[in-house]
């Protein structure tokens, strides 16, 4: 006699028996059904009520066995099933290669993978195993790079407060030194309006006396008319002489020149300020410092110890070789800095390829993205294909580099005499970085350019720009 799958069914859980026992009244339960049952209530039948001891329940085998095949065979279908193509009932042969999915013979033949290339399941299995395999290596790598962070987190964090605090401190070092500025400039405009109104005070108080002296002599003159005629006459050149050097009508300058002090006066202080303040033209990312290199507090120069600094272990930095590049990258127009070498006698400089290795090292030539001067062994030379030696007069001690991205020049220049040292021709295909590289305790520096100088530079091609256009009107 065949058995439903109702007859299997435990009826306190409603699920295929799990371990079934069977009780004295010939009932049975899943054996955690009954205890749960037993454990909750009295010692009897959840389904009849009659009584039994707690050991009067044997496992019923036969059951058991039966459930088993019946679970395993539920279990063999469901995966035939999921093995098949659901539409048309036919097992999963093929897979296809632009949806990315299992499908069967007849699908294949269908509108909807009419066209499409497929491969064996057993092909794309393993092709999908390789791709997997390839994915998880990037992942494992990605969560081991993480890690490395998060492992050095604590000290990055260390550091990017020690940062936050330097920056915060240097700005309000130059800062400042802004407002003493304008701190002086204030009390020289204070102290000329001061100056103007002494000035103007002592002429009124010249005004007064002269009013006097001018009362008196028309006294003078009333007295005299009424003397007989002789004696007017012997006074009158005197009296004619006095009369024209006396008195002066003209009021004219008596005011504050306001005009003066305060037309424009932010303008006018600002233009003034620029006469005292550098611009330099490049300044040092120190976030690509290699950890042997020194910057300064303006970032305008570099130098060498052998004691390496304490500092994070970013991308940007360079980790092999004492090098580090300019904050601003060069993709466009024309640009010169110059740096001033002095007592430095192992350096490079010039531009390199923004995307540069950081850590590895490599050769500072044009194939790897590097356009270089350099300094080592009192000879001056042109990092190109091999290296080449260059004849100079001197050893040059300040050099002025150009860099005209649009020509695909890069040029270097003796800023002392103004003579061309060495010039690259290249097509750039990417945005450049000024680049300084230096093994010497004496520093590179970036000099700078007055502030008016710049300003009036950068003005230049607007004036041009406003002349142009009122011509044209």
């Amino acid at each position: 006699m065949s058995l439903s799958e109702e007859d299997l069914t435990c009826p306190i859980c409603h699920e295929i028996f799990s371990d079934p026992v069977v009780l004295s009244c010939s009932h049975s339960f899943c054996r955690t059904c009954q205890e749960r049952c037993w454990d909750a209530r009295l010692h009897e039948c959840p389904i009849c009520r009659r009584k039994s001891s707690k050991s009067s329940h044997f496992p019923n085998l036969a059951l058991k066995n039966i459930c088993e095949a019946v679970v395993s065979r539920k279990e063999m279908e469901a995966e035939e099933e999921r093995l098949m193509c659901p539409l048309h009932r036919e097992k999963f042969k093929l897979f296809c290669l632009e949806d990315k999915e299992p499908i069967c013979v007849v699908c294949h033949c269908s509108m909807a993978h009419k066209d499409h290339q497929c491969s064996p399941v057993e092909e794309a299995t393993t092709d999908c195993k390789k791709k997997m395999n390839k994915s998880l290596k990037s992942l494992e790598d990605k969560l081991s790079k993480l890690n490395t962070i998060q492992k050095s987190s604590t000290d990055m964090f260390k550091y990017i407060k020690e940062q936050a605090a330097a920056t915060q401190r240097r700005i309000r070092g130059q800062f400042e030194q802004l407002r003493q500025m304008l701190d002086r400039e204030e009390e020289a405009r204070l102290a000329a309006v001061k100056r103007e109104e002494e000035e103007i005070g002592a002429k009124m108080k010249a005004i007064s006396a002269e009013m006097m002296s001018l009362a008196e002599h028309i006294q003078v003159v009333r007295q005299l008319l009424e003397e007989d005629d002789m004696v007017l006459l012997k006074n009158f050149k005197d009296n004619e002489d006095r009369s024209t050097t006396l008195g002066s009508d003209n009021m004219s300058g008596v005011l504050i020149d306001v005009t003066n002090h305060l037309s424009n006066l932010k303008y006018r202080v600002w233009e003034k300020m620029l006469e005292h303040i550098d611009y330099t033209p490049v300044t040092l990312d120190p976030n690509t410092a290699h950890p042997c290199l020194i910057l300064s507090d303006d970032l305008t120069s570099c130098h060498y110890t052998d004691q390496m600094n304490s500092c994070p272990d970013n991308p940007e930095r360079f980790h092999l070789s004492a090098e580090v590049v300019g904050a601003t990258a060069l993709g466009s127009g024309s640009h010169r800095w110059v740096v001033q070498t002095e007592s430095n006698q192992d350096w490079l400089l010039g531009v390199a390829s923004s995307s540069i290795p950081r850590n590895a090292e490599v050769n500072a030539r044009p194939e790897n993205g590097f356009w270089t001067l350099c300094f080592r062994d009192g000879q001056v030379k042109a990092m190109t294909s091999p290296p080449r030696r260059l004849a100079v007069s001197k050893t040059p001690k300040r050099i002025k580099v150009h860099v005209d991205y649009d020509k695909g020049t890069v040029m270097f220049w003796d800023a002392d005499d103004d003579s061309l040292i060495h010039a690259y021709e290249h097509t750039f295909n990417e945005t450049l970085l000024p680049y300084f590289y230096t093994q010497s305790c004496h520093p590179l520096k970036i000099l700078p350019e007055k502030g008016a100088c710049h300003y009036a530079e950068a003005m230049k091609p607007r004036l041009e720009l406003l002349n142009l256009n009122l011509h044209s009107d």
